[in-house]
């Protein structure tokens, strides 16, 4: 026991012999030359109120902002040196001391109030203690030299964003000052937020989009710690008038940053639901319902009605309005806890929909947004997926009785919709959203129309590269014309006869959708289809004419021109035996080789040949009879 009682003590002598020779050999700040060269700069400062040289003015605030920069430059190229870091963090707190002291000029705090704000933001990136220095050292500056003035300078600090390396930190200082500032105007409030809120949602909108910048949650709490300011600032107005602008205003601000929240923070963060929930409890307060935010809600007349005549140039700034406000109803739709911040009944939302089918459009053509908008990720257009199906699957209620006159002003946003839809088909991750958008095209298709669906389907057809989507597309529309015969189509002691009455409504069985077949088989640009590449859209192409060749021969018909003596020939000639000549040509190429290309090509085309020969069997036949 005595050994190790010696031990033991000689243990801890060697210890504190070490402690003291390491706090040797790791210096001060407190006296070296880089707290030297602080001090100097900070004594020259008072007599930045007692020369008229602007000049030197400007030389002494550059030579701090050179030398904080300097010790920036120091800790970020060796981040594990502690001595550096302390320097710099030490060199703060001296600074933060300087500007607290009650004996400064006045002169000498509004000069470094127009630089530091921007050399202090840009330690913010280290740790969260160099962050909350920065934001002391600003809102010292608040106090100082009054909320009118800073919000020039750090609507000027944010700006500077652009020039420096991590911009996501660098603006979390300023944002959160300005959060102080707006709340601390009394004059001219409405005029003051409206200037200051384009730079912010610009500066947003580049750094958040970067994809580069990962930790952004610091960013999304102090821009929801702005729109509660300017929530706080709109419920203390006395003006009607203003109030209603500011909350307007406020309405575009929380719809861009709610589309930047769910682009960015990853959807299943807590923290993620948290911003979502506080900017939908803010957007309740302005007004925005969620029935009003997916069917007549018009960002841009917001817009002009908010910045007049100075609306176009700060478009760019709310570009992502419109995907916020079809966002806010998904993450209702998402989460519970959003619907109730949001005071809306989802339930009531979506039966609403489903009976009115005006809105119901209008509900199709804003959720397009989410579907289009490449940053978001795939679980949200997911959850879109899902809202739409839940609008359009099954039977559709409120047909309203001037569908028709209605359709055209709503027909170029519904393509444009049906396209966002078949994007997700082609390049959604895995099979299940891409079964339920199927069914979402499906739906959205049988809620136009009829007597326009078929043009649709053209024009989606000719907006398609991608060969299986044009198969799938086709398929369609052979649906399409199946169910329409069946609906015209009555027995009578076991024979299929056509319904005379239901005839006129035939909207497929026409002429044109020979026309559609031919732009796949022959295409506009000359010659045979690609093949294989083609092979999808062929073959989708072959199956459909086949259908309509029977169909009509079966009933006795010729509705679409089938089976006309100019059109049998031209088939034949021009569609048929040209395709046959290549199709024969690539299955001799690739029959003797057995590397995977060619089993892949020879698979690829085997059904497409079957189904070619029998429309040849077919149409020989019918030109038999017509001769």
């Amino acid at each position: 026991f005595t050994q190790y009682h010696s031990f033991s003590k000689l243990r801890t002598f060697d210890i504190t012999l070490m402690s003291l020779s390491a706090e040797r050999e790791t210096p001060s700040f407190r006296g070296s030359e880089p707290h030297n060269n602080l001090q100097r700069i900070l004594q020259s400062c008072p007599k930045l109120a007692e020369v008229g040289d602007s000049n030197e003015s400007k030389n002494t605030i550059s030579d701090l902002v050179n030398f904080l920069d300097s010790l920036l430059d120091a800790t970020l190229s060796d981040p594990d040196n502690e001595y550096k870091e302390n320097s710099a963090f030490e060199a703060l707190s001296e600074i933060h001391q300087y500007i607290c002291s009650p004996s400064l000029d006045q002169e000498v705090v509004d000069a470094l109030s127009f630089e530091l704000p921007k050399a202090v933001s840009k330690f913010a990136g280290i740790s969260r203690k160099f962050l909350d220095m920065a934001i002391s050292i600003i809102d010292q500056f608040i106090v100082k030299c009054g909320p009118r003035d800073m919000l020039s300078i750090l609507c000027d600090t944010l700006g500077y964003s652009s020039k420096v390396t991590n911009a996501a930190s660098y603006i979390v200082p300023p944002l959160s000052g300005l959060s102080k500032v707006l709340i601390s105007i009394r004059r001219r409030q409405f005029e003051q937020v409206k200037e200051t809120v384009p730079i912010i949602l610009n500066v947003l909108k580049a750094v958040c989009l970067e994809p580069d910048e990962e930790e952004l949650d610091n960013v999304f709490d102090r821009a929801v710690e702005i729109a509660n300011s300017i929530y706080e600032v709109c419920d203390k107005l006395v003006d009607n008038a203003a109030r209603e602008k500011l909350r307007a205003l406020l309405g575009l601000y929380v719809l861009q940053c709610l589309a930047l929240v769910s682009a960015r923070i990853d959807y299943k963060a807590s923290s993620c639901h948290s911003l979502v929930s506080q900017l939908s409890r803010i957007s309740s307060y302005c007004g925005l319902s969620y029935l009003s935010l997916v069917t007549t809600y018009d960002s841009d007349a917001v817009a002009s009605t908010v910045f007049g005549e100075n609306k176009d140039d700060c478009m760019g700034c709310l570009s992502h309005v419109k995907n916020g406000a079809a966002l806010s109803v998904i993450w209702g739709h998402v989460s519970e806890e959003v619907a109730q911040a949001a005071k809306e009944d989802m339930i009531a939302v979506k039966d609403e929909l489903r009976d009115n089918q005006i809105k119901r459009w209008q509900a199709i053509v804003a959720l397009k947004h989410v579907l289009s908008f490449v940053s978001l990720p795939w679980e949200l257009k997911k959850h879109t997926i899902n809202f739409l199906l839940c609008i359009t699957d099954g039977d559709i209620r409120g047909k309203c009785e001037d569908e028709r006159s209605q359709w055209p002003s709503y027909m170029p946003n519904i393509f444009s919709a049906l396209q966002a839809v078949k994007m997700v088909i082609m390049y959604a991750p895995n099979p299940e959203l891409r079964k339920n958008s199927f069914a979402v095209l499906k739906g959205v298709l049988a809620d136009i129309p009829i007597s326009q669906r078929l043009d649709i389907l053209e024009a989606l057809i000719t907006n398609t590269d991608s060969s299986s989507m044009i198969a799938i597309l086709v398929d369609l529309v052979r649906r399409e014309m199946h169910t329409e015969i069946y609906n015209s189509t009555s027995v009578v002691k076991g024979i299929q006869e056509i319904n005379s009455n239901k005839h006129s409504n035939l909207s497929f069985w026409t002429p044109s959708i020979l026309e559609f077949v031919e732009r796949i088989l022959r295409p506009p640009q000359g010659g045979p289809p690609s093949l294989p590449d083609q092979s999808d859209a062929v073959l989708s192409a072959l199956n459909l004419y086949r259908f309509v060749l029977m169909t009509e021969s079966t009933g006795k018909t010729n509705y679409t021109g089938v089976l006309s003596r100019s059109s049998l020939p031209k088939v034949y000639n021009e569609w048929l035996l040209p395709l046959r000549t290549l199709v024969t040509g690539i299955m001799a190429e690739n029959k003797s080789d057995y590397d995977e290309l060619a089993v892949d090509t020879v698979c690829t085309l085997n059904p497409l040949e079957l189904v070619l020969y029998r429309c040849i069997e077919l149409v020989e036949e019918k030109l038999k009879q017509v001769t």
